[in-house]
């Protein structure tokens, strides 16, 4: 039998949209990248797949896709995340999301599925011990699973987005003003220049201030460590929106990491200034530092444009590895558990170090926590 041509209409209608032809495992394993649900908004807005989106400038694309309310959709999906799953239908789900995120459940120190209530407890779930080793002879390693999107030294206080893309180091950390009192404050341009405030950074002469990112996809194992043998002195926190942090959107959104909520903590090291900054995106809202109960992100008001900040100065509630937090800051023994993300993310590393670090990785490769990054 022979097979009747397409109409004229059908062709048109399939011209029009000319979706990509592809199985389903590859176009789930695209979204892998992308934090779910708003994998299909971004596939349209950001990527364009769709010929009238692609008619549009792309600056009007980016204005459409930051007006969607991110952060109520992620407080929406955090709700849903906290719900209790029947157990007939617990292995159903996380088994559709092990094979589209390409989990590895053999390193999680709970493979039965049924034994995760929601969906929350899952994305959380721990490791193994010893699943993985963190590096003794490296003075810094990665804080998390993942993929190393840049690294290298700090220039002109500026710090690359993706390649030819850059954001204004003062605008991503706030001024220097990190008192021993807590304090809010508004988020406004500095008066120094970018090289200046990277001046003002740098604790010793002659040494360098060095930056690494490091992705979470949402199949990543979702904590954070510590990275180095160092002293937390202040927690700063940004309120924003909740773009996704993809590599996609990152190439349209010029200083995405600094327009998005964030969770900075600054202090020291043994060559100088250290700082872990944990990046909130789409569906990513919760962010959380296990030793300080007291912080609260992706709450239903904010004001745009301020910063909340904490000295950990004094006593804190109890974090998972000592007994309580005290003296001038929070000391962490490299690898320590710090915090974790509710779905992937993204962490960036920001630490002074002498001018013969270097970095052991190149940008586009996976990590795991706890190898290496660099060496001296």
């Amino acid at each position: 039998m022979c097979r009747r041509p397409p109409s004229s209409s059908s062709a048109a209608l399939a011209s029009w949209l000319q979706f990509p032809q592809l199985a389903l495992r590859r176009r789930l394993g695209a979204l892998r990248r992308q934090a779910t649900p708003l994998s299909f908004l971004l596939y349209l807005f950001s990527l364009g797949h769709v010929h009238p989106l692609q008619a549009w400038h792309p600056a009007t694309r980016v204005a459409l896709y930051r007006g969607i309310p991110t952060r109520l959709i992620s407080r929406a999906w955090g709700r849903l995340n906290r719900v209790d799953l029947p157990a007939w239908l617990r292995k159903p789900v996380y088994t559709l999301y092990i094979w589209t995120f390409d989990v590895n459940m053999k390193e999680a120190a709970v493979e039965d599925l049924s034994s995760y209530r929601n969906l929350g407890e899952f994305f959380r779930r721990p490791l193994k011990p010893h699943t993985r080793p963190v590096c003794p002879s490296s003075c810094v390693i990665s804080p998390a699973d993942g993929r190393v999107l840049h690294c290298g030294r700090v220039v002109n206080g500026e710090l690359e987005q993706v390649k030819g893309v850059t954001y204004k180091l003062h605008d991503f950390l706030g001024p220097i003003t990190w008192g021993s009192a807590p304090h809010t404050g508004e988020h406004t341009p500095s008066s120094p220049g970018p090289a200046a405030f990277e001046e003002q950074l740098l604790c010793c002469p002659g040494n360098q201030l060095y930056h690494c990112v490091v992705y979470l996809a949402p199949g990543d194992y979702h904590r954070f460590h510590s990275p180095a043998d160092w002293t937390i002195e202040h927690r700063r926190h940004f309120p924003g929106p909740l773009l996704s942090v993809s590599p996609g959107v990152a190439k349209r959104v010029r200083s995405l990491f600094c327009v998005n909520e964030r969770v900075a903590l600054a202090g020291r090291w043994k060559h100088g200034f250290f700082s872990l900054v944990a990046v909130g995106a789409t569906n990513v809202g919760s962010i959380r530092i296990y030793c300080d109960q007291e912080l609260q992100t992706n709450t239903p008001r904010y004001t745009a444009g301020t910063y909340n900040d904490r000295s950990y100065a004094s006593p804190l509630a109890p974090s998972p590895t000592q007994e309580v937090w005290a003296g001038p800051g929070l000391a962490l023994r490299k690898g320590e558990p710090l915090g974790e993300f509710n779905l992937g993310s993204t962490v960036v590393l920001l630490f002074e170090a002498p001018p013969d670090f270097s970095f052991s990785l190149i940008p586009g490769q996976p990590i795991r926590f706890g190898q290496p990054l660099g060496s001296l």
